[in-house]
């Protein structure tokens, strides 16, 4: 799941599901594999998911400030440095801000109170009901727009330095959604995590992208305790929640 011969901890894996392994293996021995969706040669657009208020944050995040507009690191919000992040690849007006009506009025003079203003879209939830409905709600929106889009998802919360390296990562994570996969990151761990879900990919490579792995997933277990995680072999990788 790694990368090639760097040691680099961003990897891919390609049509990843979550369920029992038996079924999978037998699905991908008789060539059927996790259903493919139509291949797509769309625009890029990003969902950032931004509707949380933080509430390990507490008592620096609140509803009215909630983390994703905290300074963590560095001089900018999490959710300007994200969207910072995936400038060269998706521009303002291809950006999806996932939130609620309150929060995105915050977002909105947030996003503008610097003189830099980016001008993102917004898609709002009537309520909120966790992570799946809101990439749901986001799905929906995006294909009365485009169709043809590809979507990535990504958290507003998430702290990487190195952007550079990212980039690459979701360039090759894109060629592959654009061959019709599921594609989600996979961050080889430092240590045992109990705080994110797991996937075991396949040994094998699917096909290798700009030095990255694309493998099938094998299983999925959402976190794991810590004396589960430990037994987990090497190519087991935790999952960020960003997916295309």
């Amino acid at each position: 799941m790694s990368r090639n011969g760097s040691g680099s901890k961003a990897a891919l894996s390609g049509a990843i599901t979550a369920g029992r392994v038996k079924p999978l293996k037998k699905a991908l021995a008789k060539g059927a594999g996790v259903r493919r969706r139509p291949a797509s040669k769309g625009k890029l657009y990003a969902a950032i998911l931004a509707g949380g208020i933080g509430s390990r944050f507490w008592p620096l995040s609140r509803e009215t400030t909630p983390k994703q507009l905290l300074k963590v690191a560095g001089d900018e919000s999490l959710l300007k440095s994200t969207i910072k992040r995936l400038s060269p690849l998706v521009p303002s007006e291809r950006v999806l801000i996932v939130t609620n009506a309150r929060q995105a009025e915050i977002i909105r003079l947030h996003l503008s109170y610097d003189g830099k203003a980016v001008d993102p879209g917004y898609v709002i939830e009537p309520m909120g009901r966790n992570t799946a409905a809101a990439i749901a709600l986001a799905a929906f929106e995006l294909y009365r727009k485009d169709p043809g889009a590809v979507m990535a998802v990504l958290p507003a919360d998430h702290v990487i330095e190195d952007g550079k390296s990212f980039r690459t990562a979701m360039k090759a994570a894109l060629q592959a959604a654009r061959e019709g996969r599921l594609v989600t990151f996979g961050i080889v761990p430092t240590h045992p995590e109990t705080g994110y879900g797991y996937i075991k990919a396949l040994p094998r490579a699917v096909k290798n992208i700009s030095g990255f792995s694309i493998r099938s997933g094998e299983k999925f277990v959402e976190k794991p305790d810590i004396k589960r995680a430990k037994r987990y072999p090497a190519r087991a990788v935790t999952e960020p929640g960003i997916f295309l």
